[in-house]
C-alpha cells in the first residue's frame, strides 16, 4: 500500500485541509457581517417608522421661508395655474434669524449679506425623467442655461423658470407641533450593534462586503474606543493634578 501524505489523503477523504477549513472559516464571517447589516437596517428602519407624538406645548424655533403668488398674479385669471405651478417648484429655507442673511467676509471684514433662494432649477436628468411632473404648459415656462458646475468642473445644463418675479418671499414662524417617539429598547438594539461594528472596526468590511466599495465618510472616522489615548489633548499642568489626586 502507497504511503500518502496528510493532504494527499484529506483530497481523498471528507476530512477538510486546513485551506479548506480557512475558507470556509472567512465565508461563515462575512455572511455573518451580511445579517448583521441587514438587522442594523431594520432596527433603523423600525425607528424611522415610529410615529410622530403630538406636543402638549408646540414652540418657535426659528423662521421658515418660501415662496407664494404676488398680490396681483393671485386677482388675475392665471392665479390658478401658476398656483399649481408653484407646488411643484416651491423651495424652503429655515433660518435662526428673520432677516434670512449669513455672515460672509468681502475685503478682510465679516458682512452680513441675505440668503439666495430660487425656485426649484431642473437638470438635464429630471427634466427628461418619466417622473417628472410638469404637463408641457408648464414646461413652455422655462428656458435651458448653462451653469458651472463646481464639483464636477464643467458646465452643466439646468432648466430655470423664466418668470420669477410672479412669486414672492412669504416669511413665517416655523413651529414643532410634534416630536418623534422614542423606544428606548429599539435605541439600546440599535446602539448595541453600532457599538459592536464600532469597536471591532468593521463598518469598511461590512461595506466592502455589502456595498462593493467603502468610502471612508467624516461619520464613520472616528477612532477605534480601544486605541484611545487617554492622555491625549491633556496639560500637563492637569495630568499632574490628576496624579496628585489619585496620591491622596
Amino acid at each position: 500500500m502507497e504511503n500518502y501524505t496528510a493532504e494527499e489523503y484529506a483530497l481523498c477523504s471528507r476530512f477538510k485541509n486546513k485551506r479548506t477549513k480557512k475558507r470556509l472559516v472567512k465565508e461563515d464571517f462575512e455572511k455573518q457581517l451580511i445579517q448583521l447589516r441587514k438587522l442594523e437596517v431594520e432596527l433603523w428602519k423600525k425607528r424611522k417608522d415610529l410615529p410622530l407624538i403630538p406636543l402638549a406645548t408646540p414652540y418657535q424655533k426659528g423662521w421658515e421661508r418660501s415662496f407664494v403668488l404676488r398680490g396681483d398674479i393671485t386677482r388675475s385669471n392665471e392665479a390658478e395655474f401658476y398656483e399649481t405651478l408653484l407646488e411643484k417648484i416651491n423651495t424652503w429655507q429655515y433660518s435662526s434669524e428673520k432677516s434670512f442673511k449669513k455672515k460672509k467676509k468681502r475685503k478682510r471684514k465679516h458682512v452680513y449679506v441675505e440668503k439666495l433662494q430660487t425656485v426649484k432649477e431642473f437638470s438635464e436628468s429630471e427634466w427628461r425623467s418619466p417622473k417628472l411632473t410638469l404637463t408641457e404648459k408648464e414646461k413652455m415656462h422655462f428656458y435651458k442655461r448653462e451653469c458651472w458646475c463646481s464639483n464636477c468642473k464643467r458646465y452643466k445644463i439646468h432648466y430655470v423658470f423664466n418668470e420669477p418675479w410672479r412669486y414672492v418671499f412669504r416669511v413665517k414662524a416655523y413651529m414643532i407641533t410634534h416630536t418623534k417617539m422614542v423606544d428606548a429598547d429599539l435605541e439600546s438594539e440599535i446602539q448595541l450593534v453600532d457599538n459592536y461594528i464600532t469597536n471591532l472596526n468593521l463598518r469598511y468590511k461590512i461595506n466592502k462586503l455589502v456595498d462593493g466599495f467603502s468610502h471612508r465618510w467624516r461619520y464613520y472616522q472616528t477612532e477605534n474606543p480601544r486605541e484611545l489615548n487617554p492622555i491625549k489633548n491633556k496639560s500637563r499642568h492637569l495630568l499632574y493634578q490628576q496624579y496628585a489626586d489619585e496620591k491622596i
